[in-house]
C-alpha cells in the first residue's frame, strides 16, 4: 500500500529553502536544460505549464524518503547541457 506521507512545512523549511535556491540557480544557469513541464493541474496552472522549479519542490515535498541532496545531484547531471 503506498504512503501518503508528506514533508510537512517544506517549503518553509531551511531545507527547502535550501533546494530552491539549489534549483533556481540551475535554472538561471545556461549550462542546464530546465524547461518547464506540461501540468494537468488547470486550477494552479491555467497554461497548463508548471515552472521546473516548483515541478521538482512538488516532487521533493510529496517523497520525503528521497535524500535530497542525491536528488539534485542526479538532476544536475540529467539536466546538464552537452
Amino acid at each position: 500500500m503506498p504512503s501518503t506521507k508528506k514533508r510537512t512545512n517544506f517549503f518553509d523549511s531551511e531545507e527547502g529553502l535550501k533546494a530552491k535556491q539549489k534549483l533556481e540557480s540551475l535554472v538561471t544557469s545556461i549550462d542546464y536544460n530546465t524547461s518547464d513541464s506540461f501540468s494537468a493541474d488547470a486550477d494552479q496552472y491555467p497554461d497548463g505549464v508548471i515552472p521546473f522549479v516548483d515541478q521538482h519542490m512538488e516532487y521533493l515535498r510529496t517523497h520525503p524518503q528521497i535524500s535530497i541532496e542525491h536528488y539534485l545531484a542526479n538532476l544536475r547531471l540529467r539536466t546538464r547541457s552537452r
